[in-house]
């Protein structure tokens, strides 16, 4: 390993195995990282950003992975020689690593308190007592609101950006030498992504800890990192100063993912359009249950009072910061959460309708979860996963189901002939296409959208975006579309509702919320978006 070098990489070739065959998916990394110093790794979905990521640690099953060459050294330690004792001494102590998809990564069975307590016993011999108030301040230090009470929370208690703040305060906990941080603020609005970019510089200032930084967001790239690796197909195909590969990229998949940004104006809304779907007064309130009687002592008021209309061939953007109460609102729309007051779907009032009187509709409302890998069954293939609906529907013989599949699929830009293969054998992004098409494929009138495009890279994105209004345009489809991504928002949406706190503080069309807002949240949420201030804030 060079000098001053904490990680190096060198001609690193990985396959995995799939029916006795090994199909190499990295090929020939050469990468190396220095004590305090940040190195971004960019590219699109697949490209083997995480794979490269978690190599350094050795995270795949051995039976499933093949290093065909090369080495990682990290620390001193040769990680592929290492044994099995040598690298659980370093996970999770001297190398934190925060995953993509904190629901899938954080334990469903135990509350937060226990898994970040049981972090601190394993790698500091710490107790129940002493460990308490560090995971604590923790969870405070990455902007948890209401730390305290979230303590005894499960993970399918809390919002995506809430999972990802405890992914965060579980790879910090033990000052790691080397924090991997695989889109580590993709589920956040931006004003807290600002405040977790902050703290991260800050603790890197403290610590002397390197970050291999893994994501889409080219802005934070930009402003982040001093050093920026490219991957594309397995390969590095640029690396060098962060300055000097934006200001004169020399690959064209570089000059791609540089140029590969949303639209300036919003789509004009139309307020004649007729009323698809509309909320009066909602209200959805969580019960806080405290003592052995889980008495009732409290409310998380997650929805208080919200009123909407979504138009007909139109898109609603809901934006706002993580547990503002989107996620809650889309679900209760569609009847997946209790609520009271009154939802209309199409003239009619169905929020008093049972589950038997709601079936009918489920075909023409549909949604794409936040977290692709943990909506999609890991034992179904994507064939079934894609024809589920129809079958449950009785759309269809078995030739006819196969052919919508197969359409539902280009039209996502999945090769039909992946339909054989699991979940699991796909990137973030590809999971999230097989999500859409699953969605696509029963030819809905109205689609929530909970961060449909948060796991992918923005050129993929902005694919993603271009075929979400193809598809629009061609269907009359109507979206509900959470996000904190406010580029994607402006480039989609006709109109807007800002919420936080579960009350919609801000409500109009695209280009009047954009460009001419009223209330002090939204002027900061766009502010921080647009302008170069993550610059100045990571700086602070």
């Amino acid at each position: 390993m060079g000098e001053g070098k904490l990680l190096a990489i060198k001609d690193l070739r990985i396959g995995f195995r799939r029916q006795g065959a090994s199909n190499e998916v990295l090929h020939g990394v050469n990468l190396d990282l220095a004590a305090g110093e940040t190195l971004a790794l960019v590219g699109e979905s697949g490209s083997g950003k995480t794979v490269t990521a978690q190599s350094v640690l050795r995270l795949y099953p051995p039976d499933l992975v093949e290093y065909n060459s090369g080495s990682i050294v990290f620390d001193g330690i040769s990680i592929l020689d290492a044994n099995e004792t040598e690298l659980l001494s370093l996970r999770g102590a001297k190398a934190g690593i925060i995953f993509q998809e904190p629901l899938s990564s954080l334990n469903p069975l135990h509350d937060i308190q226990k898994q970040l307590n049981e972090s601190l016993r394993l790698h500091q011999g710490l107790n129940t007592r002493r460990a308490a108030p560090i995971a604590l301040d923790w969870l405070r230090r990455v902007g948890l609101r209401n730390a305290a009470e979230r303590l005894r929370a499960y993970p399918h208690q809390l919002s995506g950006g809430e999972r990802q703040r405890v992914m965060i305060a579980l790879a910090m906990l033990n000052n790691p030498r080397l924090l991997i941080a695989d889109e580590p603020t993709t589920a956040l609005d931006v004003t807290i992504q600002a405040g977790v970019l902050s703290l991260l510089k800050k603790l890197q200032m403290e610590t002397g800890m390197a970050i291999l930084f893994i994501t889409h967001n080219l802005g934070i790239v930009r402003y982040f990192a001093e050093r920026v690796a490219v991957m594309q197909n397995g390969s590095i195909v640029e690396t060098g100063d962060t300055e000097e590969v934006f200001d004169n990229p020399v690959h064209k998949y570089t000059r791609l993912l540089i140029n590969a940004e949303p639209n300036e104006l919003p789509p004009k809304a139309d307020s004649d359009t007729h009323v698809l779907a509309e909320l009066r007064n909602l209200k959805v309130h969580f019960p806080i249950q405290k003592g052995f009687f889980r008495r009732t002592v409290g409310y998380v008021r997650a929805v208080d009072g919200v009123s909407v209309a979504i138009r007909e061939s139109q898109t609603l953007g809901v934006v706002g910061e993580s547990g503002s109460g989107k996620t809650t609102l889309g679900k209760a729309l569609l009847r997946l959460e209790q609520s009271e007051g009154e939802i209309i779907y199409d003239g009619k009032l169905i929020s008093h309708l049972d589950r038997n009187a709601m079936r009918p509709l489920r075909r023409e409302l549909q949604i794409i979860f936040q977290d692709p890998f943990g909506s999609l069954s890991p034992r179904m293939s994507v064939e079934r996963i894609v024809g589920e609906g129809l079958h449950l529907h009785g759309i269809g013989d078995r030739t006819e189901r196969l052919k919508l599949i197969q359409q539902a699929m280009e039209e996502v830009e999945l090769d039909p002939s992946l339909m054989k293969r699991y979940p699991h054998q796909f990137s973030g992004g590809q999971r999230q296409r097989i999500a859409l098409a699953r969605a696509l494929v029963l030819k809905p009138r109205l689609i929530v959208l909970d961060e449909p495009t948060s796991s992918l890279d923005r050129s993929i994105q902005f694919q993603v975006i271009e075929l979400l209004k193809r598809v629009q345009s061609k269907h009359g489809l109507s979206y509900l579309f959470i996000s904190h991504d406010m580029a994607v928002v402006r480039d989609l949406c006709h109109e807007i509702a800002v919420m936080k706190n579960g009350l919609i503080v801000e409500f109009g069309e695209a280009r009047q919320v954009f460009f001419a807002p009223r209330h002090p949240y939204t002027k900061e949420l766009i502010q921080t978006a647009f302008n170069p201030v993550l610059s100045k804030i990571v700086s602070d």
